[in-house]
């Protein structure tokens, strides 16, 4: 009887197959890649949904909770967007840690707000400080930018040049439903330009402060896309957010 022995690949074949699978991964892991990156957009774009929601209510005058020191310092009419901010943070008068003076998100039960999926990293909240003067740190890990022009307003001074001016809001904002609201933030850009990553505002032209584009950070983290919430609690995704038609980036509160 013939003995049979055990057959081993010979190095074409093993070449050969090593080709097979490099080609299927060169193919499916871009797929792959897009649809984690899709599943991502998607629950960034829950969590600016929320937020939006969220600023709605704050700014209703039938429905808003606490304002904070907002009514005491602007009347029961007006708010801040900053103040908005510091809500949802739990920053300054909203600190819901009791004790310590700085608090790390995510914390012990998971709290983890005004976060995208995609952005890595934890942040440190800092008690009595303002959203606007470093109160979350280290910028590289803010996800959102809120809407510089809703803070501060391009005013002209009395020789004509054009200076911000910080501005209140009232429940009228909300009939400006496609003025967007926040939007994906590249924090370490932002820091680096010298700018803060919580509030933000594209240059569109003339030579006012925004002119320069110093505070235009978006990020395009969303397989190459910015997701954008706007006013009236939708959100969007673009890949040039400053040229979609309808939406209304010049607009300014009256002061």
């Amino acid at each position: 009887m013939w003995k049979r022995t055990a057959r081993g690949f010979t190095l074409v074949e093993l070449l050969v197959s090593i080709a097979i699978v490099a080609t299927l991964l060169a193919i499916l892991l871009p797929a792959l890649g897009y649809t984690v990156g899709s599943a991502r957009k998607f629950r960034c774009q829950i969590s600016l949904r929320s937020v939006a929601f969220d600023f709605g209510v704050f700014a209703d005058d039938q429905l808003h909770g606490d304002r904070g020191h907002d009514t005491r310092d602007l009347g029961r009419s007006r708010f801040r967007v900053e103040t908005f901010q510091e809500s949802q943070y739990g920053l300054d008068e909203f600190w819901r840690w009791n004790g310590p003076t700085t608090q790390t998100l995510p914390d012990a039960n998971k709290n983890d707000p005004m976060r995208c999926a995609s952005v890595r990293g934890q942040i440190t909240l800092h008690n009595n400080t303002p959203c606007s003067q470093g109160a979350i740190t280290p910028a590289a890990n803010v996800s959102y930018a809120f809407n510089m022009r809703l803070h501060a307003a391009e005013v002209a001074g009395p020789t004509g040049q054009l200076g911000l001016s910080p501005v209140s809001l009232t429940s009228a904002i909300l009939e400006h439903g496609r003025v967007p609201l926040a939007w994906d933030v590249d924090g370490a850009r932002a820091s680096a330009a010298g700018a803060g990553p919580v509030f933000g505002a594209p240059g569109l032209g003339g030579s006012g402060p925004y002119a320069s584009g110093m505070f235009w950070h978006p990020s395009k983290r969303h397989n190459g896309t910015v997701n954008v919430a706007f006013l009236d609690g939708s959100v969007s995704a673009s890949s040039d957010p400053r040229a979609e038609p309808g939406w209304d980036w010049s607009f300014q509160p009256v002061r």
